[in-house]
């Protein structure tokens, strides 16, 4: 009996979701699963985007990746637990506390408890503390042993214009674009041009997608020994704008 009859289509979204994930986490394309399972690739697409799986078929993907179904299913629980934002409040707390929110940044870029301690001038109490903190605003749980576990989802971004948004634009901007960027390690692109307002909204998607490759690359770079990673900071933006000094040029009809 087909796999989606026992469940409803948006609970088998999120499965097949989830699946996805696994299966280009691990490098696996519709092509090999379509190998491997006598299928083309063609069937194997449909198959995906229809939700025409039984539970057979699911069985036999993940085998592929070396997965059970019982661990698609607490993969799926724990991300439906994830949170993609802090209120307001929440993200105001951590901007009052500078301790906290060097903190909190840290442990959303994977620092474990030992690394922390390491890395910063911070005695065991402080540290705990602001952890405690971070537990109680639901960002980790802080479990036995001093084990952090992250609760934020992938796709995890700070409040628009919220608290710590704002907290880096007044504080931290200044000193980042403080350089040259004339170092191996660093690169600055400026692009300028004319566009629609079609094109805007595809530029905005492609540097979406940009940013989750990049935060992917990060995650892999997590089980490295501290002394093998380096602070970096990549800023893509994006606006309709216009120097300042160059608009006292331009006609009043065009500008915005």
């Amino acid at each position: 009996m087909a796999f989606y009859r026992y469940l409803v289509m948006a609970q088998l979204n999120v499965l097949i979701a989830a699946l996805k994930k696994q299966l280009k986490a691990s490098g696996m394309t519709y092509a090999d699963i379509g190998s491997a399972l006598e299928l083309s690739e063609a069937s194997i697409k449909r198959m995906f985007a229809q939700g025409h799986f039984t539970l057979a078929r699911m069985e036999s993907i993940l085998q592929l990746i070396g997965l059970e179904f019982t661990d698609l299913l607490d993969l799926v629980q724990r991300e439906s637990h994830q949170i993609e934002q802090l209120n307001l409040e929440q993200e105001a707390q951590i901007a009052a506390d500078l301790e906290l929110l060097v903190i909190a940044v840290s442990v959303i870029h994977g620092f474990s408890y030992d690394e922390l301690r390491t890395y910063y001038n911070l005695s065991e109490h402080q540290l705990i503390q602001k952890l405690a903190a971070l537990d109680r605003l639901k960002l980790i749980d802080l479990l036995p042993g001093n084990r952090i576990k992250l609760k934020i989802a992938p796709n995890f971004r700070w409040q628009s214009n919220g608290p710590i948004q704002q907290f880096f634009l007044q504080k931290v901007q200044r000193d980042f674009f403080n350089s040259n960027f004339d170092q191996t390690t660093d690169k600055l692109l400026v692009l300028n041009g004319l566009c629609s307002s079609a094109t805007n909204q595809d530029i905005q998607d492609k540097m979406q997608e940009f940013v989750n490759k990049i935060s992917e690359l990060n995650k892999a770079d997590g089980k490295l020994p501290l002394g093998e990673k380096n602070g970096t900071t990549l800023v893509v933006a994006l606006r309709q704008w216009q120097y300042e000094t160059f608009s006292g040029f331009v006609r009043e009809e065009f500008r915005k």
